[in-house]
């Protein structure tokens, strides 16, 4: 019976062993089985979106493909938004089998996207910038040439699309499988030495989409490849047909191809056959859909053009396996590998014979020179570069190349219709038949003949809206990337009196508020420093005026009146100056601010500036006074110091730019060769810029600069005790140079290359020492010169937080009475803010670019933001943007801008209200002799500039501007922006108040 049952058990293990071995082999040939597990498992692994954040949300921790597109940093993007106004208003809703297959360590199953990118859309849905990546694909299964398909199959996954079973699971190709086990196996013992891969297309795709770096690191990662991709095709059922092809054109659309220098990274049998052979993807479908059997015979030269199509297709399918290796070497061994496959197909049946024969001479001639890349239109495209760059930053995403790789749609508030209407207007502006036509040559503007090419113009445009103001247009004319409103400081001339009188109505509320609520009596009790004509006007208003309110003291302010004669010299800025009226038919008149501000008058605006500074340094609660009267304040030393310091910095830059790059001996040659030698002199810069020097020294450089040494040791030695033990100060004084200069000599002697942070830092006694004798109190006139620079600084810095706090751009104030007619520069992007300002009744509203981020639409990370602006701010009092409002429309009504008065009318053909500040602007550089007197000068830029408001609805800035070596034949004023947007603006407003881009808001009456 032993042998009995022995058989017995053996008969039945093989029987076992048979039926599994016959039940594993038809689940492989039919994939019943596995079909109803993964369809079970992918059933109910879906997602929806939303309203709101969603706490059913899982993002891809890695994958090149999921990095690319910004699937990845998902997280980092939505919290680097948030804190810039930013919140999730819809998100996609995870199911709960989705969530637990994620965390089961599986790819997300859904229909991924061959081709996504950048869209950029302006406020009625127009895409402004459409990328995509790749950029060549197929669409649909249909579109793919069957060759391609045979190709594709025959070197990769020769049973994907069967007929039969309708089940087959693309994930796991049997025989391709068991013979990768077997090799495995048989490698694992030490019986083979290379192992073949099992991968179908499918695996494939999970691989290099979703695996870290795209490559398989681990049985796990092969194992997690192919239960995610077996999950992907049974989505949507047991029939895996549609699937299966959709694979084939994943594939085709997808595939990593190494990368080219001058074009990044290449994706996709389209881009790759545009990036390694030069051939449009276009025209290879068509040679190769012309391969089909119905097709004509070909001439020699049609198949000639096929075959080579056809085997830089192929080749690129077998470089897959190793991109850079084939693709970026000499292509020898691709070429052999190519023709390989070549006689294969040919052997199979898949291509003619003839097609082969045609093929196999053909070289591969890998990366030819690509055509070179059209050059933008810079000009059509300004907006969109600048809306990029605004995305970039929000996202912390600097490079475009990046940028535009995302899964990305961004809305935006620009008006794209209007945008390429002014962009087109302001292109043609450089031939004369456009300028003419817009009547821009005549007084005051381009000259007969001139030639208007060089010209820049620049056009910005906002809306305002219910809680932001709503960037339309930002137009120039200047083919580069450079964004002229933002990217410049420019001398934008008499804009600036409008920065003046806003601080100045700024500084009567400031005044009004403080005193208002005094009586009689107390204002009586006042006594304002006699230097502060502004406190002065203000108290004896107050006790003059029967209404107090605000409205009427600013009106009252507007009416105060300055002389416009530029006789008087002004000491300020640390110099004395004179200043010209543009018109000099005013220079006799007294007038009132309001005339000075319609008019444009200089000297009014010079002098309103002096007492806004007078107030600053010593109104209110001011101790500048008696600083400067007593001279034992303890506060004089701190602020002599203070002076010392930023003067002795200021000459400390100026000669570390000299000699910075000087070696020792050439530093100390400059340094002489402006010197009046004598023993006494040498001897004084010896001894400062080489302490160490012994008698040799001072000797050898006697003999080099005089001609003569010393008499005798005994005068070497009189000359090293004189003059070596002297302070810094007074060996300067000695030899006539800047003591600092010497010491900075010396100092860059014993540390060559020093920076000037370095430079500035090692002399702090230095500077100090140098200006001991101010420190004295014999020379309390030349403290009070001084102090009086120091408090006049103090008094700009508040002037300058004053205009910052309007949005001007710049983190310094020129600190002289000439900011005030321009002399500190300004940005037109800067003033249309301020604009801004006034128009919203002195409330600071956010500027609105971006209306909204939609990352990922049609994922599971679908994740749409907008941005919650926060409330607006009060910056001005309303009544002083009020008054200054009414100010603005009278330069228009009858002032400088007078040729826009009933330019613009509305749907109704009423006259819009135009209110607006001009200034033009002229900087030159002059060099100058003595007494002051101007030997030469050059002139590098003109600028003309028109900040306005339209109505309710609209506001800002229009320029012109011209550089060096142009800028010298140009004489053109704010005529010239105000003329261009009396020509622009009918053509504009009908196309801006078409709807769709929301709806204006209105002042409230």
């Amino acid at each position: 019976m032993t042998w009995f049952k022995k058989l017995f058990w053996i008969g039945a293990g093989l029987a076992v062993g048979g039926g599994l071995a016959l039940f594993v082999l038809d689940e492989l040939k039919t994939s019943r089985l596995q079909s109803a597990l993964w369809r079970d498992l992918a059933e109910g692994a879906r997602f929806s979106v939303e309203d709101g954040a969603s706490d059913a949300i899982r993002f891809p921790r890695t994958g090149p493909y999921d990095e690319r597109l910004g699937y990845h940093q998902l997280p980092g993007y939505i919290d680097r938004l948030a804190p810039q106004g930013y919140v999730v208003t819809r998100q996609a809703r995870m199911s709960p089998r989705l969530l637990e297959l994620q965390d089961y360590g599986l790819f997300a199953p859904y229909r991924e996207k061959n081709q996504a990118g950048l869209t950029v859309r302006d406020c009625r849905d127009t895409a402004l910038l459409h990328t995509r990546v790749p950029k060549r694909a197929y669409e649909r299964f249909e579109e793919v040439p069957p060759l391609l398909v045979s190709a594709l199959l025959f070197v990769e996954d020769r049973h994907l699309l069967d007929a039969q079973p309708l089940q087959r699971n693309p994930a796991i190709d049997p025989e391709r499988f068991a013979k990768a086990a077997l090799e495995q196996a048989l490698r694992a013992v030490g019986l083979g030495q290379t192992a073949t891969g099992g991968s179908t297309l499918a695996t494939q795709l999970e691989k290099y989409r979703h695996s870290p770096q795209g490559r398989t690191g681990s049985v796990g990662d092969k194992l997690r490849q192919m239960a995610s991709a077996s999950l992907r095709a049974y989505q949507d059922g047991d029939d895996t047909q549609a699937r299966r092809r959709q694979i084939v054109v994943d594939y085709l659309d997808t595939v990593p191809l190494a990368a080219r220098p001058g074009m990044g990274e290449v994706h996709g049998l389209g881009d790759g056959l545009w990036a390694w052979y030069g051939r449009d993807f276009g025209e290879v479908n068509r040679l190769l859909a012309d391969q089909a059997e119905e097709a004509a015979a070909p001439t020699d030269e049609a198949l000639r053009q096929q075959a080579e199509a056809f085997k830089q297709a192929l080749s690129l399918m077998i470089a897959q396996r190793r991109p850079s290796q084939h693709l970026l070497g000499d292509g020898a061994s691709l070429a052999r590998l190519t023709d390989s496959y070549l006689r294969l197909m040919a052997e199979a049946g898949l291509i003619s014979p003839t097609l082969r024969d045609a093929a196999l001479p053909l070289s591969l001639h890998l990366q030819p020179p690509l055509p070179p890349t059209p050059r933008p239109d810079f000009v059509q495209r300004k907006a969109a570069t600048a809306l990029r760059t605004h995305i970039g930053t929000l996202l912390d995403v600097p490079r475009a190349y990046d940028l535009e790789r995302l899964d990305l749609e961004a809305e935006t508030s620009l008006d794209g219709e209007a945008q390429a209407l002014v962009a087109r207007v302001l292109a043609g502006l450089r031939t004369p038949a456009a300028t003419k036509a817009a009547g821009l040559v005549g007084s005051h503007m381009l000259d007969p003949g001139a030639d208007p090419s060089p010209l820049i113009y620049s056009f910005t445009l906002f809306e305002r809206s219910a809680g932001s103001n709503l960037l339309r247009i930002q137009a120039d004319n200047i083919d580069q990337p450079f964004d002229v409103n933002q990217g410049a400081r420019l001398d934008l001339g008499s804009t600036a009196k409008l920065r003046t009188l806003v601080s100045y109505l700024e500084l009567v509320a400031e005044l009004h508020a403080g005193w208002v609520d005094l009586s009689p009596a107390q204002l009586s009790a006042l006594a304002p420093n006699p230097r502060d004509p502004l406190g002065t006007w203000a108290r004896q208003y107050l006790l003059r005026a029967k209404d107090r309110r605000l409205q009427p003291m600013l009106e009252a302010a507007m009416e105060r009146k300055y002389s416009a004669n530029p006789g008087e010299a002004f000491f300020t800025g640390g110099g004395l100056h004179q200043f010209e009226n543009f018109e000099r038919s005013r220079n006799s008149s007294s007038m009132t601010v309001r005339e000075g501000f319609k008019h444009s008058v200089n000297l009014v605006f010079i002098r309103l500036m002096r007492d806004l500074v007078r107030h600053r340094m010593f109104g209110g609660a001011s101790g500048a006074e008696r600083l400067l009267k007593d001279p034992a304040d303890p506060g004089r030393r701190e602020l002599l110091a203070r002076f010392a310091d930023r003067e002795g910095s200021a000459f400390l830059t100026r000669f570390h730019r000299k000699y910075q790059h000087l070696p020792a001996a050439d530093a100390e040659a400059l340094l002489l060769r402006g010197l009046r030698p004598s023993a006494p002199r040498l001897a004084s810069v010896l001894f400062t810029i080489e302490p160490e020097a012994d008698d040799a020294r001072l000797d050898a450089l006697l003999v080099q600069r005089l001609g003569r040494g010393a008499d005798s040791p005994r005068a070497l030695g009189a000359l090293r005790r004189t003059y070596a033990g002297l302070s810094l100060a007074d060996r300067g004084y000695v030899a006539r140079v800047h003591p600092l200069e010497l010491w900075l000599v010396g100092y860059l002697r014993r540390h060559p290359g020093a920076s000037l942070t370095e430079v500035l830092d090692a002399s702090t006694r230095e500077r100090q020492e140098v200006y001991a004798w101010l420190f004295k109190t014999r020379h309390k006139s030349a403290q009070d010169r001084r102090l009086r620079e120091l408090i006049e600084l103090d008094a700009f810095a508040q002037i300058h937080r004053s205009w910052q706090r309007v949005g001007y751009p710049f983190a310094s104030l020129t600190p002289s009475y000439a900011s005030a007619i321009g002399a500190s520069g300004d940005r037109p992007a800067a003033l249309a803010e301020l604009m801004g300002i006034l128009a919203n009744d002195g409330m600071r509203l956010p500027t609105q670019r971006v209306g909204a981020l939609h990352f990922a639409r049609d994922t599971p990370y679908e994740t749409r933001l907008e941005p919650r602006h926060a409330s607006a701010q009060q910056v001005l009092p309303a009544e002083v943007a009020a008054t200054v409002r009414r100010a603005l429309v009278e330069v228009v009504n009858d002032g400088t801008a007078r040729r826009l008065k009933g330019a613009l009318v509305d749907e109704n053909g009423r006259a819009l209200e135009i209110g607006g500040k001009t200034g033009t602007g002229d900087h030159r550089y002059e060099q100058t002799g003595r007494g002051g007197r101007v030997i030469s000068q050059r002139k590098i830029d003109r600028s003309a500039t028109f900040v306005f408001m339209i109505g309710d609805r609209y506001f800002g800035t229009i320029l012109a501007y011209v550089h060096e070596p142009h800028a010298a034949r140009h004489r053109f004023t704010s005529a010239l922006p105000t003329q261009l947007l009396k020509s622009l603006g009918p053509q504009l407003l009908p196309v801006l108040q078409r709807r769709g881009c929301g709806e204006p808001q209105q002042r409230a009456p």
